[in-house]
């Protein structure tokens, strides 16, 4: 349906990256990759990870990181600067979708959550990751979505908290000019994930009916974002990408 493969990510030797929500799906095939490019990688997870997902990991550091929790973010970064001294990327990848529902029949506190993770998440870990990366003239790399910009039916939580998230991005690069620190919102076609299958049991917009086969496969968004955590993206200068981009077609193909 997307005709989209994975895209050839450089030797990232010497780099320290810390991606959240790296447990399954894109964030598992996105740690192991970075591991795979010779990155040293902490890997945040949630709960248990699949054996699947942990043969992904093994090549990283695995972290337990909610990024609701300040406590557990400041304890992870305590961690990262002890023991390799710089951090070079952060990936914010760390998402929920959840509550799925018509907006007029959802509680008002049933979309903290979906805030809590995919907007204060994104920015309680970038200001706490922000010193190291200045000092590295680091990226972030936020973990978009065409929701952020289309309303979907049943998705009020997870566009919302996600339209948050893109403006956010926008914003840490506007007011943080200067300092070194690349900004990145990619946007993430729909994809073989735990959460897709969320959407098509739910079942209420088109996105739900995209068949398992012709979803992409998490490697593809992975590659992207791996990419990103490189070299070659400091030539880059828009913080809003989306892997259908042609510029990242061009490099499927090539």
């Amino acid at each position: 349906m997307f005709d989209l493969s994975p895209i050839a990510v450089p030797d990232l030797s010497g780099r320290t990256v810390l991606v959240t929500g790296a447990g399954r799906g894109i964030g598992a095939a996105l740690a192991g990759l970075l591991a795979e490019k010779g990155a040293r990688v902490y890997a945040g997870v949630v709960g248990a990870a699949t054996p699947e997902d942990r043969e992904r990991l093994r090549k990283c550091t695995i972290i337990d990181l909610d990024v609701t929790d300040p406590a557990a973010i400041a304890t992870t970064l305590t961690r990262i600067r002890t023991e390799s001294g710089a951090l070079d990327a952060l990936v914010n990848n760390a998402g929920v979708i959840a509550p799925i529902g018509h907006v007029d029949a959802l509680a008002t506190e049933s979309l903290r959550p979906a805030f809590e993770v995919n907007t204060l998440g994104l920015h309680r870990m970038t200001c706490a990751a922000l010193p190291m990366l200045i000092a590295a003239r680091g990226v972030v790399v936020n973990a978009g979505t065409g929701a952020a910009t289309t309303p979907m039916e049943g998705w009020a939580a997870y566009c919302s908290s996600k339209a948050a998230a893109r403006m956010l991005t926008l914003m840490f690069a506007k007011d943080l000019e200067g300092k070194g620190v690349q900004f990145f919102f990619c946007g993430i076609p729909p994809t073989d994930t735990t959460m897709q299958l969320e959407i098509r049991t739910a079942g209420l917009n088109p996105i739900s009916r995209i068949t398992k086969a012709d979803l992409v496969r998490p490697e593809v968004p992975a590659s992207v974002m791996a990419w990103l955590c490189g070299p070659d993206a400091r030539a880059l200068d828009d913080v809003l990408l989306d892997v259908r981009d042609d510029f990242f077609r061009a490099m499927m193909n090539g």
